[in-house]
């Protein structure tokens, strides 16, 4: 079993470009999955004696103890990615994980901010020292440019053509992208560029980042966390405000000022269009609350 995880992992690594932190939870969820069948069978499973009823068995136990569905969701898509690896690959005659059903789970509108709370949390960071500068250039850079965390981490000075005023982005997959960068983005980059100060004696990888960190090295998503929960607390916003959210409301402002959904795809990197749909229900709910608001029968309506 051990043996034809560590495969799949590999196979994930090196024939999907999956990242590391997909790798990491896929070796999570199917590390979990062992510890469930050895404790009922009494002994690590062999793969091709696993059976769809101990799985179903599996799936039970996480709704027992509560698991959210989503999680729930998650594990069943990698033991059905597992079992379909060990089938091709000759390992399992059948996929035993195939049968099993996901649970329907509604999804969450995303927590964005306003205009007007984007712009407390750009300014936020102090303008007078080379942290606030660089913080500053994150902020604006993410917003900008509606990027992961791990993308803005991932940026090298190389990636940014200030002439065409866009970002190279290797996104979710490996799969690059072109992103824009606006000019209150380029100004932030300008400043910050001006102090930035790599360290010289560190590997080509970590200095050539274009976002450093006190000693002059790539910054981690962990950094880029820590960073924003200081600001949002300046800024007076929700706890709910996360490094993502930043992303939310680059598209939901896009989609607000008439952008097409496939356009704002394209920005995103969105492998498909229903996960970028997500953004339109934001804009709906919000057009709805403006419309109470504002028709002189729409209260009334919403009276009777």
């Amino acid at each position: 079993m051990h043996a034809a995880i560590q495969a799949f992992l590999n196979y994930l690594k090196i024939e999907r470009n999956a990242s590391e932190l997909t790798i990491k939870s896929y070796a999570d969820d199917l590390s979990h999955t062992i510890e469930f069948l050895q404790e009922q069978t009494g002994a690590v499973p062999d793969p091709r004696h696993i059976e769809v009823g101990i799985l179903r068995a599996y799936v039970s136990y996480l709704h027992e103890c509560g698991y959210a569905r989503t999680t729930v969701a998650r594990r069943l898509a990698c033991l059905r990615s597992f079992f379909r690896y060990c089938n091709r690959e000759g390992i399992c005659e059948t996929n035993p994980a195939k049968p099993l059903r996901t649970p329907r789970s509604g999804r969450t509108l995303p927590h964005f901010l306003t205009t007007e709370q984007v712009s407390a949390l750009l300014i936020a960071p102090p303008g007078n020292s080379d942290a606030g500068l660089r913080d500053r250039a994150i902020l604006e850079t993410m917003y900008s440019a509606g990027l992961r965390v791990s993308e803005v981490v991932g940026i090298d000075l190389k990636d940014w053509d200030r002439a065409a005023g866009i970002l190279r982005v290797l996104g979710k997959g490996r799969k690059e992208r072109i992103s824009p960068v606006g000019s209150y983005a380029t100004k932030a980059l300008d400043r910050w560029l001006e102090v930035r100060s790599p360290d010289a004696k560190a590997a080509e990888k970590q200095r050539s980042a274009i976002f450093l960190n006190r000693f002059g090295r790539r910054l981690t998503t962990r950094s880029i966390g820590r960073m924003l929960e200081t600001h949002i607390l300046t800024a007076g916003l929700s706890q709910q405000t996360t490094p993502h959210t930043l992303r939310h409301s680059f598209a939901t402002h896009l989609l607000d000022g008439g952008a097409d959904l496939r356009s704002v795809q394209e920005l995103l990197g969105h492998k498909s269009l229903t996960t970028t749909q997500i953004y339109t229900h934001v804009s709906t709910r919000r057009l709805r609350e403006t419309y109470e608001k504002a028709h002189p029968h729409a209260a009334k309506n919403r009276a009777s």
